[in-house]
């Protein structure tokens, strides 16, 4: 009996997920940051150029083919339409985008970092519960602040080297963590906690965490910027207040 009274609560915890996902319009299939989509739009950009190439040259074997021998014929028209329809679906399917690896994102340097852990996290968020997507979802947005800083960060500084451990090492390993335990499980409380509930807790404190760094890494041009206006106050603000007298 309790076996069974376990395995109803199981599958009404799974109902009531499922429920909350179609209300939220069900698993996103978009990018979560802006640096994920530009690397999709890369790969789409290099798969279209490859097939150009492939029609281009196929269309130019048929020209040369047709001089060559006056005419190339119904059956020539069907190979050339052929070759081009297999050329579309070859490109349709492959190359495919390579995910990155743990280890990928462990050794990518800050630059790439963001926009190869955006993606690495749309590839695990079919294995999370709707309240993580969405903290996922959010992280996205917080990691494309992120890079914004991170863009002009040198390599070696100590800001850097926390960054890749926050983003390319913590994150991933407490997704992939969460992800290594099954699903039945995954709902089931120990010590008064269940994974789910560790997972959201920690993904909202990474969260924190990525909005702290970001503020951190900013306030330097947020000091820079404070130290121009004082400048240029300094500089033309009598002028510009006598331009407004004589108005």
């Amino acid at each position: 009996m309790a076996g069974e009274a376990h395995q109803s609560d199981a599958i009404l915890r799974s109902a009531r997920q499922s429920l909350a996902q179609q209300r939220a319009g069900g698993r996103r299939t978009v990018s979560i940051g802006r640096r994920s989509a530009a690397l999709k739009r890369q790969h789409a950009l290099k798969k279209a150029r490859g097939f150009a190439v492939t029609v281009l040259g196929i269309v130019a074997a048929v020209v040369a083919a047709g001089l060559v021998l006056d005419g190339i014929g119904f059956a020539g028209v069907m190979l050339a339409f052929a070759a081009v329809v297999a050329a579309v679906l070859f490109f349709a399917f492959v190359p495919k985008l390579e995910m990155p690896s743990r280890e990928v994102l462990r050794g990518s340097d800050v630059k790439s970092l963001v926009g190869r852990t955006e993606l690495w996290l749309e590839q695990q968020r079919p294995a999370l519960p709707a309240p993580a997507v969405q903290l996922v979802d959010t992280i996205g947005l917080q990691l494309d602040a992120l890079a914004t800083q991170l863009d002009g960060l040198d390599e070696r500084t100590p800001a850097a080297r926390e960054v890749r451990k926050l983003v390319g090492e913590h994150l991933p390993e407490l997704v992939s963590t969460y992800t290594s335990i099954p699903r039945h499980l995954r709902g089931e409380e120990q010590a008064g906690r269940s994974p789910d509930q560790h997972l959201l807790d920690s993904l909202g404190k990474i969260s924190t965490e990525i909005d702290s760094v970001t503020r951190q890494l900013a306030s330097g041009a947020i000091d820079n910027l404070a130290i121009k206006t004082r400048y240029l106050d300094y500089k033309y603000g009598d002028a510009i207040d006598e331009a407004g007298g004589k108005a």
